[in-house]
């Protein structure tokens, strides 16, 4: 029988909204050294764009905006740091509302892309098809190595 998590430890279990790379499971499992229960989620507000001449997204706020994604629930606190790391400078992490399939909504931690960084991004949506088909075996080559992230 497992024992329980303490106080402590269940306040910083959050959730994490993926949008771009960490939908796939096993780049999800190498970044973040887990696989948490996972769902599909909805954000609102939100555009989802790639970055000039990168095969990786990021959000960009539109008042019409809808980003489908992967909610991961129950992300331990023993993977922020990792997931923080891979996302880098040009990111950051913030609570947004995600809307589940059943019309019920969860909060969630997802990453933003720096306002600064804005005028990175494409004018066309990234296709998470298109990156599975064309980009995830490059992708995953250069980004190996973070099985040791701590």
């Amino acid at each position: 029988m497992k024992p329980k998590p303490n106080r402590q430890e269940v306040s910083r279990v959050r959730n994490l909204f993926a949008y771009g790379t960490l939908m796939c499971p096993d780049i999800m499992r190498e970044v973040a050294a887990c696989l948490p229960h996972s769902s599909p989620g909805v954000l609102h507000g939100y555009c989802r764009r790639g970055f000039k001449g990168e095969p990786y997204p990021g959000l960009a706020p539109d008042s019409t905006g809808r980003v489908q994604g992967v909610l991961y629930r129950r992300v331990p606190a023993s993977a922020w740091a990792r997931l923080d790391r891979f996302e880098g400078p040009m990111y950051v992490r913030q609570t947004v509302c995600i809307e589940l399939a059943d019309g019920a909504s969860l909060s969630a931690d997802t990453y933003l892309v720096r306002t600064r960084f804005l005028s990175r991004l494409a004018g066309h949506d990234w296709s998470y098809a298109e990156f599975l088909r064309r980009d995830k075996s490059t992708f995953a080559r250069c980004y190996r190595g973070y099985a040791k992230l701590k």
